[in-house]
């Protein structure tokens, strides 16, 4: 009877720590002074995602093409205790991208984490009718890619 008491205790301790391990007790705090730029992140997935890093300890910039978004979705998560700011961003637009990175720059010092959620789809139909020169836009912008990193100026 000894022995079945001493591992039931073994087991008890166990699931303890297993359930600890796997909660936030362990790992508070994880990215603490770290700050993330989430694109399309007033809504959904974009959202959640800006949620989750900034309950994680990041600074966290939200975006949306419209002002109402970005207001709503700042006081949401502000409301909740987190560290957020945000600004009006059409990932299409040289001139919003920049201002989205200067946001973040500003407010915060830098860039540690950037979540690429939005998306430039320039054409709507039928996949099967997607033209090469559509499919280069959507891949293979080299001009575009060099801007981003240039705009970012990524810290290792």
């Amino acid at each position: 009877m000894h022995k079945a008491g001493l591992l039931l205790g073994a087991c008890v301790r166990a699931w303890k720590s297993l359930r600890m391990a796997s909660s936030r007790v362990t790992r508070r705090d994880p990215l603490a002074n770290k700050v993330a730029l989430v694109t399309a992140s007033t809504d959904g997935i974009g959202f959640a995602i800006a949620r989750r890093l900034a309950q994680d300890g990041a600074h966290v910039v939200v975006s949306s093409r419209k002002q109402q978004n970005v207001d709503r979705a700042v006081a949401a998560l502000q409301g909740e205790g987190l560290s957020v700011t945000g600004t009006v961003c059409h990932v299409g637009k040289a001139e919003d991208r920049d201002r989205l990175v200067t946001t973040a720059v500003k407010a915060y010092g830098g860039i540690d984490i950037l979540v690429s959620n939005a998306a430039v789809n320039p054409f709507f139909g039928n996949l099967m009718d997607v033209t090469e020169e559509v499919w280069d836009k959507l891949w293979m912008d080299e001009a575009r890619e060099e801007s981003i990193k240039e705009a970012l100026r990524i810290r290792r």
